[in-house]
């Protein structure tokens, strides 16, 4: 009879176990479509957000999210059109933009800025993203497939008329090699994480990223990109050019803000301490104490 007990106990213990295994198991991935224009589409979940455009040749990706998003991302693009991924374009290096590469067919070209390419071939961690080590063999995982096969410095146009993409580089901000991915005729931009959303920027000084440029970055990209429409952001909703240009006015406040407090010898952890956002602002994400630290210790060194 004990053993009996001991038995049934066992058994109810393991069935607790797997119940909580099974509990505790990621959710199914869920990507979320928005319809920009009939032939461009925005998807959400999973990471940065993905921009599809369907070309008369086929399907132009920007971005593919994090480890494991590759297979959803290519069966959610199947649902909207049966043409085939030709193209992908990454914005910049990070893994939640990039990691899905590797579950797209190898015929796929992949194009990228030179610096990004040379970023994704080193895969470094992310400045202030510990989980960024999760992403750093994805491509040395995948033997390689998945890096950029074309690259530019500073413009490319892919295709023409109404299925050209333009990609623009207007200089360092996130990252070192941030490319705005410009769909002329239908007025809009994938502007990736150096637009993540209204907030204070993530600098990925491991990567190229700055404090001190990305303002005017920003700025270049808001007077170089024409009358567009809407702004893809890369982790946000769809913007608008004054949006982009008070956001590279935040960034530059910001910056001078930081530059005034370290002239007046002024310790980082003061200027965490009493920095606030500025009311004119609206709409912009407080960011946290560790976000607005991290940013000013990279300014302090490059203002060195």
């Amino acid at each position: 009879m004990k053993r009996l007990v001991v038995l049934a106990l066992l058994v109810a213990g393991g069935g607790l176990s797997i119940a909580l295994v099974a509990s505790q198991q990621p959710a199914p991935p869920s990507i979320e479509v928005e319809k920009l224009r009939d032939n461009l589409f925005m998807l959400k979940g999973g990471g940065g957000n993905t921009a599809v455009f369907v070309t008369a040749a086929g399907v132009v990706v920007v971005d593919t999210k994090l480890p494991g998003w590759g297979q959803p991302l290519l069966a959610k693009i199947k649902e909207l059109t049966a043409k085939p991924v030709t193209t992908i374009i990454n914005t910049h290096t990070h893994g939640d933009h990039v990691a899905g590469n590797v579950d797209f067919p190898a015929s796929v070209e992949v194009v990228a800025h030179e610096n990004t390419k040379a970023n994704m071939e080193a895969m470094r961690e992310v400045t202030g993203a510990p989980n960024s080590r999760a992403w750093t063999g994805i491509f040395k995982e995948s033997q390689g497939r998945g890096l950029p096969t074309r690259t530019y410095t500073d413009r490319l146009s892919l295709g023409s008329g109404a299925d050209r993409v333009d990609l623009r580089y207007f200089g360092r901000g996130h990252t070192d090699g941030d490319t705005w991915v410009l769909f002329p005729a239908l007025r809009i931009v994938h502007a990736g994480d150096i637009f993540a959303g209204k907030n204070l920027p993530l600098l990925d000084s491991n990567n190229g990223g700055t404090g001190v440029e990305i303002g005017d970055t920003l700025a270049k990209a808001a007077a170089g990109l024409g009358q567009v429409e809407g702004i893809i952001t890369g982790h946000s909703t769809v913007m608008t050019l004054d949006d982009l240009k008070s956001y590279a006015a935040f960034n530059r406040e910001f910056l001078e803000a930081v530059r005034a407090a370290k002239k007046a010898g002024r310790s980082v952890d003061d200027f965490v301490s009493t920095w606030k956002m500025p009311a004119r602002y609206t709409g912009y994400t407080a960011p946290q104490p560790e976000r607005i630290r991290a940013n000013a210790e990279a300014i302090y060194k490059e203002l060195k």
